[in-house]
């Protein structure tokens, strides 16, 4: 039999799916690691700890699922976006790597566009503006803050790809990963050369460019040894984790959208050509569909808001030997939508779409002496949900149609969350039968690029299918639309004050 390996380095830890020829999942595996945050806003990881993660869950899922070491074909790759691994000429990890919610570049994001000619000639370049959590401005807060490290780079890899080194010794990347460099080209798919040239960035510093099912490598004869597989599986390109996640919910023709619940929140729709945000507030970067686009919005802080909540505030409730999300979320949904005035705005870690502040705080506005904490987790919930009708809002404002609204994530697995976000979006939203994203996604690419598939299209076509539906309760509805606007006016009343909390903490 043909397998295949989905490799999906999260923020949280890696998971690893191995699936068969016909798209069934064989057996998967989780490993965790942890963030380092030395200062406030700063987020940052060991990318030892992804290797390591990475050869546990794949030793895992063979030996779980009994199958033969050559039976695996191939592996996808997928990870979260924009972080950055600065390598020197021994391939030696210079530093832990800056992650996509670190917030320490403001001021990179402005030499940024000063050297580009402004912001938009920037997105004219590749398709962005310069926002804290890409990678570029991270490379250049190196150069700025860090000179003598910066002069010993010799490679800067996103995270994926430095697990992909480590697995065939390539320095490869793929079109929809490399999107959140800020340094492609996306309508050219490749590098930037005028962009690199203004921000005297040398293109050697960067991997070679792939689509996402192309194979980019196979197994060392080390690696093999260590994965217990053998240096006849091949590595495709793989994509980044939103790219991965859309693939792994077949999201991969016009009118459909994936509403993704996770750590951080991300509204992606696909696109047959090239649509640009005047604005920048959505990013425009290449699908992990070959010569297709997308649109994404992102909130820094979704799924992420309400396990802040949980470790931080709830402790009691794991103490107690209870699923502590599990509590909550009946206590949520004892409670009327609009949370009985309590409004939350889930910027934890900043904010991206559509207020790209790092400056941006959470808030919880409109407490009284009646709410309790199933209002607050309510409002936590229904906050975040407004966050991404925010993205919602600008993508059909440009004309991009969305007909149906995929569930995935952590978010997806509650029916409370899952009907919010119907009537807080307006869209029936419907759930399919896996629930394994990214990983998902990576694996139908690996098992595309060895052939077993004609395209990415075909694949989704052949082993996603839809399997619960919730409908809009109009009703509700309306309560949500009542509420939507002043969630959004809070920001703006708010915003100048969260520079000078900002001002005062720095």
């Amino acid at each position: 039999m043909s397998a295949f390996l989905g490799i999906d380095i999260g923020t949280s830890g890696t998971k690893t799916l191995l699936v068969s020829a016909t798209g069934k999942i064989l057996a998967e595996a989780h490993a965790s690691y942890r963030s380092y945050h030395p200062r406030p806003l700063w987020s940052e990881q060991d990318p030892e700890d992804w290797w390591k993660a990475t050869v546990k869950t794949v030793r895992e899922v063979v030996r779980k699922s009994g199958i033969h070491a050559a039976d695996v074909k191939a592996i996808g790759l997928s990870g979260q976006m924009h972080g950055s691994v600065f390598l020197d000429k021994n391939d030696k990890v210079l530093c832990r790597a800056l992650l996509w919610n670190d917030q320490r570049t403001a001021a990179e994001c402005e030499e940024i566009e000063q050297r580009a000619g402004g912001r938009r000639k920037l997105i004219q370049m590749v398709a962005n503006p310069a926002l804290t959590g890409f990678t570029a401005p991270k490379i250049l807060w190196l150069r700025n803050n860090r000179p003598r490290l910066f002069d010993r780079t010799r490679k800067i890899l996103l995270p994926k790809d430095d697990v992909r080194r480590r697995l065939t010794g390539e320095y490869a990347t793929d079109v929809s990963d490399a999107s959140g460099m800020l340094l492609l080209d996306v309508r050219r798919r490749d590098w930037s050369g005028p962009l690199l040239s203004r921000l005297d960035l040398d293109r050697e510093l960067l991997g070679d460019c792939y689509e996402s099912e192309d194979v980019t490598g196979t197994l060392t004869a080390a690696a093999a040894r260590r994965l217990g597989l053998t240096t006849d599986c091949v590595v495709v390109g793989g994509a980044g984790d939103c790219a991965a996640g859309a693939i792994g919910t077949g999201v991969v023709r016009s009118g459909v959208l994936s509403s993704s619940i996770g750590t951080s929140g991300v509204m992606f729709v696909h696109s047959d050509k090239m649509e640009v945000d005047p604005r920048g507030r959505l990013h425009t970067f290449c699908h992990a569909v070959r010569g297709k686009w997308h649109m994404m919005g992102v909130s820094l802080t979704a799924g992420g808001a309400l396990q802040w909540f949980v470790d931080h505030l709830c402790k009691q409730l794991a103490g107690a030997g209870g699923d502590p999300y599990k509590i909550l979320n009946r206590e949520a949904g004892k409670i009327p939508a609009g949370s009985e005035g309590l409004l939350f705005l889930p910027y934890l870690a900043g904010e991206r779409t559509p207020h790209a502040d790092p400056d941006a705080r959470g808030s919880l506005v409109g407490l009284t002496l009646k709410h309790t904490r199933g209002h607050v987790t309510r409002a936590i919930m229904e906050g975040v949900t407004y966050a991404m009708r925010d993205s919602l809002a600008i993508i059909e404002s440009m004309g991009v149609p969305v007909r149906q609204v995929r569930a995935s994530g952590g978010g997806a697995k509650s029916a409370l969350w899952r009907q919010m976000q119907a009537d807080v979006f307006g869209k029936k939203v419907v759930t399919i039968n896996t629930e394994q994203g990214p990983a998902y996604g990576v694996a139908l690419l690996a098992a595309v690029g060895t052939g077993e598939f004609g395209n990415i299209s075909e694949a989704c076509a052949a082993t996603i299918k839809v399997v619960s539906e919730t409908a809009v309760d109009r009703a509700q509805k309306r309560r949500y639309d009542s509420r939507f606007p002043l969630f959004q006016e809070l920001y703006g009343s708010l915003k100048g004050n969260f520079k000078a909390i900002s001002r005062v903490e720095s």
